[in-house]
């Protein structure tokens, strides 16, 4: 087991302290997503489940039939809310999809194998209620943030049948990670993120999709801010070592653009990243 030099890992891992201007980039998801609640016709916080914020937002389709993409926000597993992530869904409704962002619960309260559970629960109840919704639960794709991208990839090599006789195996038909982690070692020992998450090696090794064999169906889009530290590149590039090109045939950085800002760039129709999105989730 590698040991890393903790100074390191906090200089590495800490976007906050790497990005100083962090919290204006809140303020302005903050107010998007309030408009974005505004000017579209959206249901809130319908539970998926019965566990604690096992809730999700809907924005409708216009038309039934339409592609289903899951957004899950990050916070590194320990903060944020999906209220926060509302300004995803316009880019995406606006192109006919149906966009659902489900909340989780966080770090401490939970661990992270519970919370890939919850977003298994929530990924299945997507399947079981798209139609309602206008979507189409043959065409579901997730698109995950941070801590959010670990749980698109963990929810690519999800064995569904294995959960609910119900689903199909390939309910999720593809993912897409923005700034993801998928190699949770040097997470567990990172030292301000020790106490929140509490992670033991047992769950490293139950939730590192890099260490997992490539799914058999659908494919995975890792993306990057060019600017984020060389931890968050060298994650970029572990899921197409790993699982190989044939299932993760985009493995991209941003240039110009930190942790923060690469989110951002998924809501504007003429970058690159947005229609990576689109690509993956209309076909």
């Amino acid at each position: 087991m590698t040991q890393y030099d903790e100074t390191w890992l906090d200089a590495m891992y800490n976007n906050r302290a790497l990005v100083p201007a962090y919290a204006i980039h809140f303020e302005r998801w903050a107010q998007a997503s309030q408009d974005a609640r505004e000017a579209h016709a959206n249901q809130c916080d319908i539970a998926y489940g019965d566990g604690p914020l096992e809730s999700l937002d809907v924005f409708p389709a216009d038309k039934p039939g339409a592609p289903v993409v899951v957004f899950i926000h990050g916070g590194y597993w320990r903060s944020l809310d999906k209220s926060d992530h509302s300004f995803i869904a316009p880019a995406f409704k606006n192109e006919g999809a149906c966009v659902l962002i489900p909340n989780y619960a966080l770090c401490p309260a939970v661990t992270i194998p519970q919370i890939v559970m919850q977003m298994v629960k929530a990924l299945a109840w997507a399947y079981r209620n798209a139609r309602k919704y206008g979507g189409d639960p043959r065409r579901i794709v997730v698109v995950g943030h941070s801590a959010g991208g670990h749980l698109a990839a963990m929810l690519l090599s999800c064995v569904w049948p294995a959960y609910a006789r119900d689903l199909p195996a390939d309910l999720v038909k593809g993912a897409m990670s923005i700034s993801g982690l998928y190699d949770l070692e040097p997470i567990r020992q990172t030292p301000f993120l020790q106490e929140s998450l509490r992670l033991t090696p047992e769950q490293v090794a139950l939730t590192s999709p890099a260490f997992f064999p490539r799914p058999p169906r659908g494919v995975l889009y890792t993306l990057v801010g060019a600017e984020e530290s060389a931890e968050f590149l060298r994650h970029n590039t572990l899921m197409q070592a790993a699982w190989g090109k044939s299932i993760v045939p985009v493995c991209e950085s941003i240039p110009g653009h930190n942790h923060f800002s690469v989110l951002e760039e998924l809501t504007a129709p003429w970058s690159c990243l947005h229609k990576l999105a689109l690509k993956l989730a209309l076909g």
